[in-house]
């Protein structure tokens, strides 16, 4: 007997959708799925088996030339995907084990372990899921459940908050770590979107004014109307960039360049600038800088010092460190020590910015490590922590987030040469 190779092609067909076995034509009109399978027979021919609900049709094509079928199996072998679980067992489990349907339920009891846990209170974190949950939200289909808008934003608040790797998120919520990759960043994207004109309102005289006074009262630096600083953001090296991201610290990272006013809130952020700081050029290209030079930001006009009509009308300024250059609108400590009471003034009111950043990073725990996400995702998540961290301040809780961050001893590493020409990512 010779010996022939042939393929067994397997057809799964619906019982009731069969109405003339054997009918190839029938078969495709059907929908039907193969799967095909390599053997060694002496004979062709088909056969029919029932199981059940589906019965299958094998149906034996021969092949003359060895080498064609061999040729042929390989390709199909190698075409042929492999199945992959549409959701793993464990995470079908998550209701059962994970940490959101047990954890963060029983958080909910307790106010001061919740704030703790997601830096803020069950109530604020309700306030903020009213305002993005509609941009969370997902279809359920037959195929699966969706998953919630507010467990997408628990793990966003617990990633903010801890720094914690997508991988162990993944595993306590028993979520994939794709999953916990695309809840972040699309969170961090809503709350950027529907949270940043609240937050961050365009500035106007009459705020500018309440600013400038809350400044004199609190830390006695007349018409000043914000301190200015910039920080480095650790992250990952992006692929294929080069040193525009590797800084002084021999790290790579991005500037976080911020002003804020006297109660340590930012009143105006920017994140998109390299990490490569030896050019400048942060604060001068920067939208803040563009419209203080352009005089487009509503600053109130020049008027006398508190206690002073003789010297004339003096410009508002805002206040920052020998990094930024000496303009009308923006002053440095002057250099060397004739002029230490100035000094000692412009310092004391600088240091606003200082403890803003220092407040952010003790709340926000994501900006002590190094990011492993992209530049643009890395723009996102601090953006989305300066958003938060406004939206959060209270008066009341900035000394105990001051006193953590100085017991810990951590802070962001500060942007030098903030003036000059440097191009930015957005060119």
């Amino acid at each position: 007997m010779v010996l022939q190779t042939c393929f067994l092609i397997t057809f799964f067909l619906p019982q009731r959708r069969i109405t003339r076995p054997g009918s190839h034509r029938k078969l495709q009109q059907s929908g039907s799925s193969a799967r095909l399978f390599c053997f060694h027979t002496g004979s062709g021919g088909s056969a029919q088996l029932n199981s059940g609900f589906w019965t299958e049709y094998y149906i034996m094509v021969r092949v003359v030339d060895r080498r064609k079928a061999i040729a042929l199996y390989l390709l199909l072998r190698r075409l042929r995907k492999r199945r992959r679980l549409w959701v793993h067992p464990i995470n079908r489990r998550r209701r059962e084990h994970g940490a959101y349907y047990h954890l963060v339920a029983e958080l909910r009891l307790d106010r001061d372990r919740h704030l703790k846990y997601f830096r803020m209170s069950a109530e604020q974190m309700d306030h903020i899921l009213s305002l993005i949950g509609g941009h969370l939200s997902r279809q359920t289909t037959n195929y699966r459940q969706s998953i919630q808008p507010k467990q997408r934003l628990a793990v966003t608040l617990r990633f903010l908050g801890t720094g914690e790797s997508f991988t162990n998120l993944a595993f306590q919520y028993h979520l994939e770590k794709s999953t916990i990759a695309e809840y972040v960043h699309m969170t961090c994207r809503a709350i950027e979107e529907q949270m940043m004109a609240s937050q961050f309102p365009r500035p106007t005289e009459h705020m500018w004014r309440a600013i400038a006074s809350k400044f004199w009262e609190k830390w006695n630096f007349p018409n000043c109307i914000g301190a200015i600083d910039g920080k480095h953001v650790t992250i990952m090296s992006p692929a294929h960039s080069g040193s525009l991201f590797f800084n002084y610290k021999r790290t790579f990272s991005i500037v976080l360049l911020a002003l804020a006013d006297a109660e340590y809130r930012f009143t105006f952020v920017q994140v998109r600038d390299f990490g490569k700081t030896s050019d400048g050029g942060v604060f001068s290209g920067s939208a803040l800088g563009r419209g203080m030079e352009a005089k487009t930001l509503s600053v109130p006009a020049d008027c006398p010092l508190p206690g002073s009509g003789v010297q004339g009308p003096l410009p508002y300024t805002m206040v920052g460190d020998a990094a930024f250059p000496l303009k009308t609108y923006l002053m440095r400590p002057f250099p060397g020590n004739r002029i230490q009471m100035f000094n000692y003034r412009l310092s004391r009111a600088r240091m606003v910015v200082e403890c803003a950043f220092g407040i952010l990073s003790s709340r926000w725990r994501v900006l002590h490590t190094r990011i492993n996400v992209k530049p643009d995702n890395a723009d996102s998540i601090v953006t989305a922590a300066c958003i938060l961290h406004n939206f959060l301040t209270n008066p009341l809780d900035n000394q105990r987030w001051l006193d953590e961050a100085e017991e810990r001893g951590e802070v962001l590493a500060p942007a030098t040469n903030m003036g000059g020409n440097r191009g930015c990512r957005e060119a």
